[in-house]
């Protein structure tokens, strides 16, 4: 069962570099992440060599980025069963970077967002499912560790692109929009080249020495269709628990800045050292959200779905209460909660693929899980919703935190109760 080789090597060590590949290429298509450097330089006036837009325009392409990055997951699941991870990778890898390259043709923020927002985004829609598959099918022992690992690159993206994007962005000989011609010219090389060699494992194969166990995974040995999957209760409650997550870790990606701003003026904090001090939290933050993927991916082979999103739920609640009751003007508090929310959002997109190959089986995982990361954006569309409409009626972030408290609690109920195994 395990004779066959990867990579040159035995199966069981060569199968690593996949989540290699995958890592990397999620560091091109995390670049999202990043979007906020680009948002400034439009926002200047014309005579500055802006556009003159305001900030809710300059934001109009992330937001269509990510409707766009859930809808084409859940619309081109099925390629990766269709195609091979190979092919589909191709065409998403190719939209990606076509979709950065035409950006940086843009002549307004209408083209930018349709460049950007739908071609790149539906790109990123196509390929970002095709690593996740590849490492589940080959890690069926250690599921969550391969699925974290491989999409810890999303996380940490900003990390890495926000310097150079910046330098770029400050280069008069580049500006902003050369930035997009020359980053989608380097993704569109980088994600064709790291997509060629995926590939999934013979049917059937399995680690040498090892064998499914049931009590282990906390899943059962069933291969469901979408059509079988959505008759299950288990999904309803695996796409109810992902959307709170994400609800809860996107809004504080979104109000990050402006939310520490609050917390650090209401403190005491000038201008400057304010400014100096949520650049370095805001990036530490990034890493938090990279290392919960493999974190929670690891728990979630170790725990359970189940229990692994259970206690996501619990430190999203302990965090917003300390925030919420004693976080008004302690910036120790801030960081130290908004590190448990971004950690948490990492985690949630390592729970969820990984509870969906478990729950489901890997199959047909391509189709399923680009339904279940549906609720990847409406989290993110009710996120935005719920801290701008508490901001506009209170005039403070601080509120947004009480009824993320209760969402938590409720996504602990529907952990314990109903994410639970599908019986064969």
């Amino acid at each position: 069962m395990s004779e066959q080789k990867v990579f040159g090597m035995k199966a069981e060590q060569g199968r690593w570099m996949f989540v290699l590949l995958g890592l990397l290429m999620n560091i091109c298509l995390g670049a999202v992440y990043a979007f906020s450097v680009f948002r400034g330089p439009l926002e200047k006036s014309i005579e500055e060599g802006g556009w003159a837009i305001s900030a809710t325009q300059s934001g109009l392409p992330f937001m269509v980025f990510l409707a766009t990055f859930a809808l084409f997951m859940a619309l081109a699941g099925g390629l990766v069963g269709k195609w091979g991870p190979k092919k589909a990778a191709l065409l998403g890898g190719t939209l990606v970077g076509v979709g950065w390259i035409l950006s940086g043709f843009s002549s307004n923020i209408i083209w930018l967002t349709i460049f950007y927002g739908v071609i790149a985004g539906g790109g990123v829609g196509i390929i970002y499912g095709c690593p996740i598959a590849v490492s589940a099918k080959w890690f069926p022992d250690k599921k969550g560790l391969a699925v974290g690992l491989t999409v810890m690159g999303f996380g940490l993206s900003a990390l890495v692109m926000v310097p150079i994007m910046t330098a770029m962005i400050n280069n008069p000989a580049i500006g902003a929009l050369g930035a997009f011609k020359y980053l989608g010219i380097v993704f569109l090389a980088i994600l064709l080249l790291l997509s060629l060699p995926l590939r999934s494992p013979k049917e059937g194969w399995m680690p040498a020495g090892w064998s499914p166990k049931k009590d282990k995974s906390g899943g059962s040995l069933v291969d469901l269709d979408r059509k079988q999957m959505v008759k299950t209760g288990t999904f309803y409650a695996l796409w109810g628990t992902y959307t709170i997550g994400c609800l809860a870790g996107l809004m504080a990606i979104g109000i990050a800045k402006p939310f520490g701003n609050e917390i650090l003026q209401t403190a005491g904090y000038d201008v400057a050292r304010m400014a100096t001090l949520l650049t370095t939290m805001v990036s530490l933050f990034a890493i938090f959200n990279g290392i919960g993927r493999p974190i929670f991916g690891w728990l979630t082979d170790k725990l359970s779905p189940r229990n692994t999103a259970a206690l996501s739920f619990a430190l999203i609640l302990a965090a917003s209460a300390l925030l919420y009751l004693w976080g008004a003007s302690s910036p120790v508090l801030y960081f130290i909660a908004f590190s448990v929310l971004y950690l948490n959002l990492g985690g949630w997109l390592a729970i969820a693929p990984t509870a969906t190959a478990t729950f489901f089986g890997t199959k047909h995982y391509g189709k399923n899980y680009g339904l279940v990361f549906t609720s990847y954006g409406v989290g993110a569309i009710l996120g935005m919703l719920l801290s701008g409409m508490i901001k506009d009626s209170t005039d403070a972030y601080l509120p947004v935190f009480l009824p993320v408290m209760g969402l938590a609690a409720l996504g602990i109920l529907i952990s314990v109760l109903w994410l639970k195994p599908v019986k064969a």
